[in-house]
């Protein structure tokens, strides 16, 4: 549309001097009026809305960082320090904000408290009564035979970060499926029958059964044995290749109880190798693993009659292959062994929990969840 001034409009109606002319010249200055207002109108609404939307975005970006929920962790288990910035690196977790200043308690959405760290007198807990809108998230990964009970917490916490599966947080490193099939595993070059990783052989830790198992086993097949308990040090960075040297390997839990299947069946599975376990039911492994990827002890009415089977297996290609038919549609991811990265995982797992549950749950008897 052509806007015309209001000297070409003069210079149209100037032959006529009469007052009609006046008065359609009136009309026109008015149109001209009314079309110059409605186009600043325009302008200024326009840089209005686009000046409110930068201001929104910035907003909104500005708000995506703040809405992250704060993680407090109030003590470092066992002391072992690692860098937050971990959870991104290790696990591809960067959900929440991870702090150990407890000068941040009161603004923080969780606090993970670390049960073998709590004293008896409770004198080192975070201030109570607990906030209503924050989550107490009680972080122990040891069986209940391993577990110390301390008198007053039983409904001080609201969440649990355990391996057990009925944990508000339950930890563990799962296979991965895929869609299509691959064929691209390759069994690693064998030399050694039957290997044990031992750290820890301390009778108080209910080791009796596993030790009893081992001894007979060892009457009948040659076991390689590695670790502290054995005073054969495997450093950390031999202890993927050799597990991955091994056509079994022993993963004995110290304690028998329900979800207590740890990173010891994690590692032979990770690097092609077939575990041989001892712990809850086959049932209880098979909720985690496919049943043809390991070996129960419970399976045998006799150790004798499992070293027999292994060393069937062992000469018998075909059917020890049929162990790792499960790596066509699973895939296995490493654990950290490092033992100052014990606690990354649970710390991590329960950061990309609270980033996605912000709901109120109120606290439950701990202990008679825990024991019974």
């Amino acid at each position: 549309m052509k806007l015309w001034t209001s000297r070409s409009l003069l210079l149209r109606i100037m032959p006529s001097t009469n007052g009609s002319s006046l008065c359609h010249l009136g009309v026109m200055l008015a149109l001209v009026g009314v079309v110059f207002l409605t186009v600043m109108f325009s302008w200024f609404s326009l840089s209005s809305c686009l000046k409110q939307y930068s201001a929104n975005s910035l907003n909104s970006f500005s708000n995506a960082a703040e809405d992250k929920p704060l993680l407090l962790l109030w003590v470092w288990p066992e002391n072992y320090v690692f860098e937050f910035s971990d959870c991104k690196k290790f696990f591809n977790i960067n959900s929440c904000q991870l702090t150990d200043d407890r000068s941040l308690y009161n603004n923080s959405d969780a606090v993970i408290v670390y049960h073998r760290n709590i004293s008896l007198d409770l004198s080192n807990l975070p201030p109570s009564p607990r906030p209503l809108f924050q989550k107490w998230i009680w972080l122990h990964l040891e069986s209940p035979t391993n577990t110390k009970i301390i008198p007053g917490l039983e409904n001080l916490f609201n969440h649990t970060l355990s391996y057990r599966q009925d944990a508000d947080i339950p930890v563990r490193m799962r296979l991965k499926t895929r869609k299509k099939p691959a064929d691209d595993f390759v069994i690693p070059k064998k030399d050694k029958l039957v290997c044990w990783i031992v750290s820890n052989n301390s009778p108080l830790t209910g080791v009796s059964a596993r030790n009893r198992i081992y001894r007979e086993l060892s009457r009948y097949i040659h076991v390689h044995l590695f670790g502290k308990a054995y005073s054969t040090y495997l450093d950390y960075k031999d202890y993927y290749p050799t597990l991955a040297s091994c056509k079994f390997y022993l993963s004995f839990e110290n304690s028998i109880h329900k979800d207590y299947i740890t990173e010891k069946i994690n590692g032979p599975l990770a690097v092609g190798t077939v575990p041989v376990v001892l712990g809850p039911p086959r049932k209880n492994y098979e909720n985690f693993i496919p049943g043809d990827a390991f070996i129960h002890v419970n399976d045998f009415l006799s150790v004798r009659s499992l070293a027999r089977y292994l060393y069937m297996l062992n000469k018998n290609d075909i059917a020890y292959h049929r162990y790792f038919d499960w790596r066509k549609r699973l895939t296995p991811t490493p654990h950290l062994i490092e033992q100052t990265q014990e606690f990354i995982l649970p710390i991590c797992t329960a950061c990309d929990y609270i980033a996605r549950h912000r709901e109120y749950k109120e606290a439950h008897d701990l202990y008679d969840w825990y024991f019974n």
